[in-house]
C-alpha cells in the first residue's frame, strides 16, 4: 500500500538546554499527518546544518553523531518495509511508538476484518469474484452483530478470541438464522481465513480454531431428470417474461453455466471452436478458470432466438438475464405451471448439465469438469455420485424386471 512518507531531522531550540544545546527531534509525516519525538541527542544550533539534517564538519564529535542520526532513519525505514510487507495500515503515531520501543496496541478482531475485506474489494472483478467480496462484507456484518448481542461490546481485542468464542459463534448462527450445517460452515471458513490473516500480519499468536472442525457434509446435488427437464422444456408459456426466463433456465441446463457467468455473456463469448462449431468460451466469475463449453443444438437454438432481440440488442446481452431476484421469482411460476416438486434455481440448472445431461450420458467426468470450471476433480465427483446412485437405482429397476421375466419363463416351462 502507497504512503506518502517523509523524515525530518531539525533542532527543537524552545527547549535549549543550560549548556546551550538544542535537542535533535525526529519528525515523521505519514500522508500529511506528524508525529514528533526526541532523539536523545542534542547538539549547538552553530553546529547544526538544517539543510543537511547533520553536524557540521569532519571532526570524530561530528562523525558519531552522524552516524547515529543515519542509524535513526534507517530504523524507521526499517519499520516501514516491515509494515508494508505485512500488508498492515500504520499512521505516522505508529512510527514513532515502533521507534520508541513502544509495544503496539492490540488490534481488534472487526479492525483486521474491516481492512481484509478492503483488500479483497481492491482485486473484486480480478482475483475475486463480486460474490465472493458480498459474502464476505456479510460475514463481517454477522460478527459484529454476534460481539455486540453476546458480549455486548462493539469490537473484540484479537488476544481475547478463544476457542469459546468461535464456539459461541458458531451456535449464534445456527440458531438465529435456521442455518443448516454447511451454511454455518461458510462463516466459519471466512471468519477463519481473517484470523489466520491476521496471524500473519503478528497481530495474534494463538489460533483460536485449533481442534475445531470446519469441515462440509456431502451433500447431495438436486437435479432434474430428463422427463422434468424435457416437461419444463416443451411448456407452451404465452407470458413473455415466464418465457424468457423458462430459456435462460434451459440455456443453463445444457451449457451448465452460473447465474453471473449467464449475466456477463454477450455476443462476443461465442466463439468457433477447433470442430468449427460454436463455443463458449470465457473466465468463470468465481475462480476465474477458463471455460471451454461446445453449444449443444437445444442451446444454440435459444441464441438464435434472441439473436435479434431489442432488449438484448440494447443491453449488449447474449440472453436476456434479469435479476436474480426476479429470475428466482418467475421460475417459482413455472414450477407451478409445469408441475415440478422441486425448487428450480440456476444452480439446479447447472447441476442437471452435470448430471442428466452430460455424466449420465457417457460424457467423461475429466470433461464435465473443465466445461464446468471447477478448480478441482474432487468438486465434480459429487456430481458422478448422483449419477451412481441413479444407475443403482435403474438397475434395480432391472433386476426386478429380469426376476418376474425368468419366473413366467419357469412357469411355462
Amino acid at each position: 500500500m502507497n504512503k506518502n512518507l517523509n523524515l525530518l531531522l531539525y533542532l527543537r531550540k524552545s527547549k535549549k538546554k543550560k549548556n546551550g544545546e538544542a535537542p535533535i527531534y525526529l519528525r515523521i509525516t505519514v500522508n500529511g499527518i506528524r508525529a514528533e519525538t526526541p532523539t536523545g541527542r542534542s547538539i549547538d544550533p552553530d553546529k547544526w546544518d538544517p539543510k543537511l539534517q547533520m553536524q557540521k564538519g569532519k571532526s570524530e564529535e561530528a562523525r558519531i553523531l552522524n552516524h547515529f542520526l543515519d542509524n535513526v532513519r534507517l530504523k524507521v525505514s526499517q519499520d516501514v518495509n516491515i509494515l508494508n510487507d505485512k500488508g498492515a495500515e500504520f499512521s505516522a503515531e505508529d512510527l514513532k511508538n515502533r521507534f520508541n520501543g513502544i509495544k503496539e496496541r492490540p488490534k481488534t478482531l472487526l479492525t483486521v476484518f474491516e481492512q481484509h475485506n478492503q483488500l479483497l474489494k481492491q482485486e473484486e472483478g480480478h482475483k475475486y469474484s463480486h460474490s465472493t467480496v458480498r459474502q464476505y462484507n456479510t460475514t463481517l456484518t454477522r460478527v459484529k452483530e454476534f460481539i455486540g448481542v453476546e458480549y455486548c461490546v462493539s469490537d473484540i481485542l484479537l488476544p481475547e478470541l478463544d476457542p469459546l468464542f468461535i464456539r459461541r459463534f458458531e451456535t449464534h448462527i445456527r440458531i438465529k438464522y435456521k442455518a443448516d450445517h454447511n451454511t454455518v460452515m461458510k462463516y466459519l471458513k471466512q471468519l477463519k481465513k481473517v484470523i489466520h490473516f491476521a496471524m500473519e500480519l503478528g497481530f495474534l499468536v494463538t489460533d483460536p480454531f485449533t481442534g475445531h472442525k470446519t469441515a462440509f457434509k456431502e451433500t447431495n446435488r438436486g437435479y432434474l431428470t430428463a422427463v422434468e427437464l424435457a416437461t419444463i422444456e416443451s411448456k407452451n408459456f404465452k407470458i413473455k417474461r415466464i418465457d424468457q426466463v423458462r430459456d435462460v433456465f434451459i440455456f443453463a441446463c445444457y451449457t451448465g453455466l452460473s447465474y453471473g457467468d449467464l449475466k456477463a455473456l454477450t455476443n462476443e463469448s461465442i466463439s468457433t471452436g477447433i470442430d468449427g462449431k460454436n463455443w463458449i468460451i470465457y473466465e468463470r466469475e468465481k475462480t476465474g478458470i477458463r471455460a471451454s463449453i461446445p453449444l449443444l443444438p437445444t442451446a444454440q437454438s435459444i441464441i438464435d432466438k434472441y439473436r435479434n432481440d431489442p432488449e438484448c440488442n440494447a443491453e449488449d446481452m447474449l440472453l436476456p438475464v434479469k435479476s436474480n431476484q426476479k429470475l428466482n421469482s418467475y421460475l417459482a411460476e413455472i414450477e407451478e405451471i409445469c408441475g415440478i416438486k422441486k425448487r428450480l434455481t440456476m444452480h439446479l440448472a447447472r447441476h442437471t448439465f452435470a448430471t442428466t445431461v452430460t455424466l449420465s450420458q457417457g460424457v467423461p467426468i475429466e470433461t464435465v469438469s473443465k466445461m464446468l470450471g471447477h478448480t478441482s476433480l474432487k468438486t465434480t465427483q459429487v456430481y458422478s455420485k448422483v449419477v451412481d446412485t441413479k444407475i443403482s437405482q435403474d438397475m434395480n429397476v432391472l433386476c426386478n424386471k429380469l426376476e418376474k421375466n425368468l419366473r413366467t419363463l419357469r412357469k411355462e416351462a
